[in-house]
């Protein structure tokens, strides 16, 4: 073998080059299939991941009882018999003391037909246990209409915590009944104070008859807001469209502090409450045609007649 061809050929810089490119090249379309199988698989992951997430937080919820930490309410609890009895049996000397008190909002006339139950006047309240001017207003109806019947089963509760005059203590009429020989009552909550999924558990169903009147006369030009709570219909001759005296009186009480309260017609309290149940029994009165005469003849009841219209 001649020395020539036994020695190595060199490779010229072109063939190195092409071969570089190539390599390059292959390198490139791997990567590029890398990452079109990366690019399907994140659109194949991220969904069930998200829908992972969701069931995870709803499970959250769920266990924490389907509501925020940051309970907006205290669900009602049958009254303390010491409140029940304190608030119907406020003195008829302190009511004819404090006469319409502090009271803001008086019962406004309407002209309507009589709304009557058994021959005798009813008196239609509608509110929600969240309310805060509910939760004023049912302190004022307990001790108005004690003057003409009993309660039976009465609640005691707060407004929301998350609402305006936040958990103001109250009383409730959902599950309770009322006696009386002269007077009716319908009392309905339609909502209570704790959130379930976001929103207000449902209590009370208005019948369709009191539904229609409540479209009727809660809306102008009966009242300045539709749909306004608590709404009172006192026989068809008087209406009540939100609270009637100040619910910040009641902030920071207790019950039992509430309902002693009544019996001093000095407290702020007192002047609203009791000025306001002076004003219902009063409506109540030209309902019943002034019966029972011991009720609607009292100094109080008289002086807080003058502020109806």
């Amino acid at each position: 073998m001649s020395p020539r061809s036994a020695r190595p050929r060199p490779t010229t810089g072109k063939v190195a080059q092409a071969r570089a490119a190539t390599a390059r090249a292959r390198l490139a379309a791997q990567q590029e299939q890398a990452a079109r199988r990366r690019r399907r698989l994140l659109w194949v992951v991220l969904p069930v991941a998200l829908v992972m997430i969701a069931v995870g937080v709803l499970v959250v919820v769920r266990v924490a009882g389907g509501r925020p930490s940051a309970s907006p309410g205290v669900a009602a609890a049958p009254a303390a018999d010491s409140v029940v009895s304190t608030v119907t049996s406020v003195p008829a000397s302190v009511l004819d003391t404090v006469g319409a008190g502090s009271v803001r909002t008086p019962p406004q006339r309407i002209d309507a037909p009589a709304l009557t139950e058994g021959g005798k006047p009813r008196v239609l309240y509608v509110g929600a246990e969240y309310c805060p001017y509910c939760a004023a207003e049912r302190w004022p109806m307990v001790v108005a209409l004690s003057r003409f019947g009993t309660f039976q089963n009465l609640g005691q509760t707060t407004s929301a915590a998350d609402d305006v005059y936040p958990s103001t203590p109250t009383l409730s009429f959902h599950g309770s009944g009322f006696t009386s020989t002269s007077v009716a009552f319908t009392g309905v909550e339609t909502e209570g104070n704790e959130l379930v999924n976001g929103r207000y558990a449902p209590l009370d169903t208005l019948s369709a008859t009191d539904q229609q009147l409540v479209t009727t006369y809660n809306a102008p030009p009966y009242v300045s807001s539709a749909g306004a709570i608590p709404f009172v219909d006192i026989g068809g001759r008087y209406l009540i469209s939100g609270a009637s005296y100040d619910p910040s009186v009641l902030k920071g009480k207790t019950h039992e502090q509430v309902a002693a309260a009544l019996a001093d017609p000095t407290s702020p309290i007192a002047q609203g409450v009791d000025g306001t149940a002076n004003l219902v029994t009063a409506a109540i009165c030209a309902t019943t045609s002034g019966a029972p005469a011991q009720v609607c003849q009292a100094a109080g009841v008289q002086a807080a007649a003058k502020a109806l219209p």
